[in-house]
């Protein structure tokens, strides 16, 4: 690897001599036993044991790699005739690409109902920035749907003519977009990375003439690709599989627009308010504002009106825009449990906002469990975030809510335990929910995950080495004088019992860091853990330096020795950054 040199005190040069890359004794240990177990002549059958009995990979996936492996320049000895080198094998082992930490496949049952899956969900997706003052643009939905998100969210408010749809984060100063730039970016990139249903969750603030104004761009702009409902509304949700490359609309369903204006009179808790909106200064009052005010009820002002729509109110000119809502959107107003209740008849989504979820899962946390199983439920970020950070998404996950919606825009360590749980299942942005999540006993007992529970797994975890950084930053970028100080943070998210970090020790001025060190986690609910890695370069006097990090899902980690791929903290992968890691859950 030879030298690197550093000046010191501008008169004086260090150097520091970076030795040789070398495999770590359990990589030498395997090829051995690969070497003693091939024959000259057929050197893949030792690699297709390795890879079967000691990275438990099922044979297609072992037919899958050797026939990478063919190609793969000098790493293709592995399953020639010529003698394979300890160095081909580490040069495998190492390659985030042959060697994965998790499948990149979906392989999960698709064919149950929609609300049988997590769902990976932005909100406001629409907005560059902050939720105060940023500007809408279709560029934010674009990366998100590169990103695998499957849930994109438009605020579609009246435009200043009132002739045409706007959308924007009302009652704030964002700058609007017009909703066809953004119906037409989304169509184009719709099955970008998942070819699952793309959902489109429509905050309605429109006329009867303006709906239908926008049911007549849905159906022109994605064609034969929009889903329309078969019923309405429907009594069970279809399944991912049954609606592929499919675009669903959720939204509330159209009411006359003077019960609209009337119910937000009745609810308007700022006398000033209503002649902005008239003036144009601002659209409304921020629906994620208003807070619960910590009774055991529902407070009014919410994002959704109630889903309950009095047919005398509706207007013939709104029914193509109604019959194209696959999930109905609401919040009925009154108690919890009277919002949490199951109609057999029908199924629905509910919003609520994280504020209001922690309420309702502290006093009615097995009602939310049980809503679940059959409906939808929206947790979405409260208000007073205005710099688009997120919320811890367990609480929601444990009580199996479905559609957990977060600011993309935010690049927080919310944000990539989000992003490191939706890499479960191949990226599709479905992940199907643990089995106890969606049964109930025979008297109505939910899971409860505050309950304290035994350990169900132990998952092991070695972190041997890393490399890449040399590659992909500039020699001074850690350190001015000197090569880095690494230190890896591993750790669980999970239910509460799960969650800890752990460390290994700081290598001091190296850029290939050796630690070859093992933690173990006992985990009561590995269905829902996450494994945390973080790299950070140690500094004495200032905050230590960011230099990758990754999320895993735990119940989807392959198991031996893997190379694994580390991103930046907006959730990038990095070119070269790797660690070389064991898994075992035992």
């Amino acid at each position: 690897m030879g030298s690197y040199a550093y000046k010191y005190c501008m008169c004086f040069t260090r150097k520091f001599r970076s030795p040789d890359t070398q495999p770590p004794p359990d990589v030498r240990a395997a090829f051995l036993t690969l070497s003693v177990s091939s024959s000259s002549s057929h050197n893949h059958d030792g690699l297709r044991r390795f890879l079967s009995q000691l990275q438990g990979e099922p044979p297609s996936e072992v037919d899958r790699i050797l026939a990478l492996l063919s190609t793969s320049g000098g790493i293709a000895r592995l399953v020639s005739s010529a003698a394979p080198t300890i160095d081909d094998f580490f040069g495998f082992l190492f390659s985030a690409d042959l060697n994965p930490p998790i499948a990149n496949q979906v392989h999960q049952d698709m064919s149950a109902p929609f609300s049988h899956y997590y769902i990976y969900t932005g909100h406001n997706s629409y907005l560059t920035g902050n939720q105060l003052n940023s500007n809408s643009s279709d560029i934010p939905i674009i990366k998100a749907l590169q990103s695998g998100v499957r849930v994109i969210e438009l605020d579609m408010w009246p435009n200043s003519a009132k002739n045409n749809v706007d959308i924007l984060h009302g009652g704030t100063l964002t700058a609007p977009i017009e909703i066809i730039r953004c119906l037409k970016s989304i169509k184009d990139y719709a099955f970008f990375a998942s070819t699952y249903p793309l959902v489109i969750t429509l905050e309605d603030h429109l006329t009867p003439d303006l709906q239908a104004k926008v049911a007549e761009m849905l159906v022109e702009t994605f064609g034969d690709l929009l889903y329309i409902p078969s019923s309405d509304p429907l009594n069970e949700f279809p399944s991912p599989e049954a609606l592929k490359k499919k675009i669903i609309i959720s939204t509330k369903p159209p009411q006359e627009y003077k019960e609209f204006l009337k119910d937000k009179d009745k609810h308007n808790i700022n006398g000033g308010i209503a002649h902005l909106v008239e003036e144009g200064n601002l659209r409304r009052i921020d629906s994620n504002a208003e807070e619960s005010d910590g009774k055991d009820e529902l407070d009014g002002e919410d994002e959704e009106d109630s889903d309950e729509d009095d047919s005398q109110f509706q207007h013939d000119i709104a029914c193509e825009y109604r019959k194209l809502i696959t999930i109905h959107a609401g919040k009925p107003k009154g108690h919890l449990r009277d919002a949490l209740k199951v109609d057999p008849d029908k199924v629905r989504r509910l919003s609520l906002s994280e504020t209001q979820l922690a309420k309702a899962t502290a006093s009615h946390g097995a009602d939310v469990i049980r809503f679940t199983q059959k409906n939808i439920l929206r947790v979405y970020p409260k208000g007073t975030r205005i710099y688009s950070s997120n919320y811890d998404p367990m609480n929601a996950w444990t009580h199996g809510a479905q559609m957990v919606a977060f600011n993309m825009q935010g690049h927080d360590k919310a944000l990539r335990l989000m992003q490191g749980f939706f890499r479960a299942n191949g990226g599709c942005g479905y992940v199907k929910k643990p089995d106890f999540l969606l049964r109930t006993g025979p008297n109505g007992e939910a899971f409860d995950p505050k309950a304290i529970m035994p350990v169900k797994k132990t998952l092991k975890v070695k972190v041997y080495m890393g490399d890449g950084w040399r590659m992909d930053f500039s020699k001074t970028h850690f350190d001015t004088f000197s090569p880095p100080d690494f230190y890896t943070r591993v750790g669980i998210a999970g239910v509460q019992a799960d969650c800890v970090m752990k460390k290994t020790r700081t290598i001091e001025d190296q850029w290939v860091p050796v630690w070859d060190e093992e933690f173990t986690f006992p985990l009561t609910v590995p269905e829902l853990a996450v494994l945390r890695i973080e790299v950070k370069d140690y500094d004495m006097s200032e905050k230590p330096d960011f230099g990758g990090q990754t999320s895993l899902p735990v119940w989807e980690l392959k198991q031996g020795i893997r190379a694994v791929p580390l991103h930046d903290r907006r959730g990038s992968r990095y070119k070269s950054v790797r660690l070389l890691m064991r898994f075992q859950l035992l």
